[in-house]
């Protein structure tokens, strides 16, 4: 979500207030001034990669920075986010197809992730993959695990890495883009975007979760019926 509220005493004039609670955002001022869109590629790609780091607030103070000092342009700062959000997924897909499947198999079952509801996943990706990793962006819980889960349930990569770029592009630039245009009228709009949005997430994961516990047993069969016809298996 937006930063709600933004201060205007640091180095880039306005940071999101929550940094004095962040040691890597209190001194992103510094970072950015040492290594400049470096330092926004990397934070952005841990997080998609599946390290929980506040990314989206990142590309935030980094555009804010772009728009007080004129020392990075924001068109770079967009390109370095976008390619930390895509280069960061994919790994955490590879992460997700190496390490992620088998580790769900051997764990999962401790936590009622059984082999069938481990099939039913790989449906949901093969059938709804590409939705899932576009819109999962844009939820901050969603965005640091989709990539390995997609990984690991062996969503088609071609496919992934379509709906993975889309996603990051729009993400990252239109939140790097949209930062830089708003300028120090953000604070006056994050908020209520940023409650839309939460309300708008809880609500979709609500209805998915309901959705998936009235229909899990019809979906699992569908699902268990393609993984023995083959149809489930990753290209």
């Amino acid at each position: 979500m937006l930063p709600h509220i933004f201060l205007a005493d640091s180095a880039c004039g306005m940071v999101p207030s929550h940094t004095e609670d962040h040691p890597l955002l209190h001194h992103l001022d510094t970072l950015l001034q040492h290594y400049g869109y470096g330092i926004v590629t990397l934070i952005v790609m841990m997080e998609s990669m599946g390290v929980p780091v506040p990314a989206e607030a990142c590309i935030i103070t980094a555009s804010l920075y772009c728009l007080k000092t004129h020392h990075l342009a924001i068109g770079w700062v967009a390109v370095a986010a976008v390619a930390g959000a895509i280069i960061g997924d994919n790994i955490g897909y590879i992460i997700g197809r190496k390490v992620g499947l088998p580790l769900l198999e051997k764990y999962g079952p401790r936590f009622g992730l059984t082999s069938q509801r481990l099939i039913l996943g790989q449906y949901l990706f093969h059938h709804h993959g590409s939705a899932i990793v576009f819109c999962g962006r844009f939820i901050s819980v969603v965005r640091v695990f989709v990539a390995v889960l997609a990984g690991a349930c062996r969503m088609h990569w071609p496919r992934f890495m379509l709906f993975n770029a889309l996603g990051g592009t729009c993400w990252a630039g239109g939140y790097a883009l949209g930062t830089y245009a708003l300028g120090r009228k953000i604070s006056e709009v994050s908020g209520p975007v940023g409650l839309v949005i939460g309300i708008a997430a809880i609500g979709g994961m609500v209805a998915m979760g309901r959705f998936l516990k009235k229909n899990e047993a019809r979906l699992t069969q569908l699902a268990l019926q393609e993984s023995q016809n083959g149809t489930l298996s990753a290209s």
